[in-house]
Order: C-alpha cells, then structure tokens, then sequence
C-alpha cells in the first residue's frame, strides 16, 4: 500500500503542452504498481528510500535525487524496496511539444533515468499544485506555470545514467510489448502474440518469466486491466464499453478478470477510486507538508 495525494485533470484547457495529474506517495515496503501501461508521459522523483523500475526486462535500481520516466503506452513496473521503501512525487503530463520538451531534458526511450539535486523545489512545486484543485480559469493558468517551472528545475544539472545493454531476448520483450499494446483492444491471445514473433509458446513463456517474472497470459491480462483503471478514474465510458475497448467481449468475463487483479468490480474501484482522490485533495499545502516530514514509514 502507499499513503499518496493525488491531482488529476480530466479537461486539459491547453493543447500542445498540459498537465494530467501529479502526486506524492510514501510507499509500504515491496508497493508496487503494474505492470501497467500510462496514456501519458510520467516523470517519478525519489525524494527519499529506494526502489526499482523495469521496463523492457531491465531493471534499473534507484535512490534519492533519482528520477525515472514513463512514456506513453509503454508497459513498465516499479516497486518499493523492502528495507527502505521510497517515497517519491511524480508528474504526468501530454501534448504535442512534449516529446520535444522531454528531448530538453535529455530524456528519451533510451534515455529513462536521471539524477537532480533540486528536490526540495520539485517537493514545492507538487505541493503548490495540489493546493489548487479548483478548474477555475485562474488555476488552470497557474497549474500551467507549474508544469513549465517543473521542467525549468529538472534542466538545471541534471546527471543522466547510463544506457541498459540491450539483449537479443529484450529485443522480444520489447517487441511483443509493442504487438500487445497496438492489439489488446482486438481480443489478441498468447497464440497471436508467439505467432507474431515467429516462436513458439513454450519459448515465450520463458522469455517472460525470465526478464517480467510474468507469464504472457498474466503479463497482457495485467496490462489490460491497467488500461481499465485508467478509463474508469478519468472518463464516465459505461462498464461495457470499457470491457470491449480493453479486449474483452463479455463485460461479466472483465468484471472477473478485473476483480481477481484488484479485489473490487470495476464499479467498485471507480466508486472508492474517486472518493479517495477527493478526500486527499482536501489536505492543505500546510498537512501535506506535515504528511511528508513526520509521518513514519510503517
């Protein structure tokens, strides 16, 4: 579990460059999150304790000042440590200048991690977000300038790590990951994806389990319902449709699936899911604040 605040905008007012939401958590240890997939770029910051990223089947270990980066549609998994679970703010954001403000950065597929020495500034930042939540025009605007002194911090020396070495067994990983995230809404099996690189299933099995510790049946039920998460916390789309666009073509069958992943229906997470960000949201900069200084790691 993690105790977190979160902010999510669901009607960005800007086109080319906005914010979707942003947050803090302070992690129980071995919390993960995924394998999952995001629909938009992600930036995590550690601001204290350990954990590791894996993307791809490699697997990156990271501390304070660290940050890592999701990009869109890419299915990746992070943990805290079990000693010294981390606690870390993150910020999400879309639009069509981000991929080149992500280049600024020095960021890239190739590039996902880095190291800052600014995170105080960050902290302030997250914090001043999560003060306004209102969609007034007035906060719409402020949460912009946000976002661009976010990036204006992240510019200033950062240290980028170096690259993984890439195998011939995460040249697979990576290209099944492609295959099912541009076909999990047609219904595709474990079949269509062995089929698709040209091997047979007994070796994709252990393709997986060897670099995800998933099997490809768990690893595309997982990122299925990822995707569900998503649209059931930022859109009002009916279980139904929400089930066919996630490749399932019996909403009963989703709901199964849905809840053996997250121990509730989907209507259940959507419920719980949204009374939750609006109970943390009514936290003050001054109790968040507090939050982050005193309260204990369990």
């Amino acid at each position: 579990m993690e105790d977190s605040y979160v902010l999510q905008l669901s009607e960005p007012k800007f086109k080319d460059f906005y914010l979707c939401h942003c947050g803090y958590a302070q992690c129980d240890p071995l919390h993960n999150y995924g394998p999952a997939a995001r629909p938009n770029y992600i930036i995590h910051y550690i601001l204290e304790g350990k954990g590791s990223y894996q993307i791809h089947g490699h697997k990156y270990t990271l501390s304070q000042g660290q940050g890592f980066l999701i990009e869109p549609d890419t299915v990746t998994f992070y943990q805290a440590d079990e000693q010294d679970p981390w606690t870390y703010l993150w910020i999400g954001f879309s639009g069509t200048k981000a991929p080149g403000l992500i280049h600024d950065i020095g960021l890239n597929s190739g590039q996902l991690t880095f190291q800052s020495p600014y995170g105080s500034e960050l902290k302030q930042i997250i914090l001043s977000i999560l003060k306004h939540t209102r969609s007034t025009t007035s906060n719409l605007y402020y949460l912009q300038g946000k976002l661009y002194e976010f990036f204006s911090v992240l510019t200033r020396e950062i240290s980028l790590e170096n690259r993984p070495e890439i195998t011939a067994e995460s040249n697979y990983i990576q290209e099944a990951i492609t295959y099912i995230r541009s076909n999990y809404s047609r219904g595709i099996t474990v079949t269509d994806i062995a089929d698709h690189l040209n091997v047979n299933r007994s070796y994709l099995y252990t393709l997986f389990k060897d670099e995800l510790n998933l099997s490809p049946k768990d690893y595309l039920t997982r990122f299925r319902i990822s995707r569900a998460r998503e649209q059931l916390t930022l859109t009002d789309l009916s279980i139904e449709n929400i089930a066919h666009s996630c490749g399932y073509h019996d909403a009963l069958v989703f709901s199964k699936a849905f809840k053996a992943q997250q121990g509730l229906t989907p209507t259940e997470y959507r419920k719980q899911n949204r009374a939750i960000n609006q109970n943390r949201l009514a936290a003050s900069q001054e109790e968040l604040d507090d939050i982050m200084i005193n309260r204990k790691k369990i």
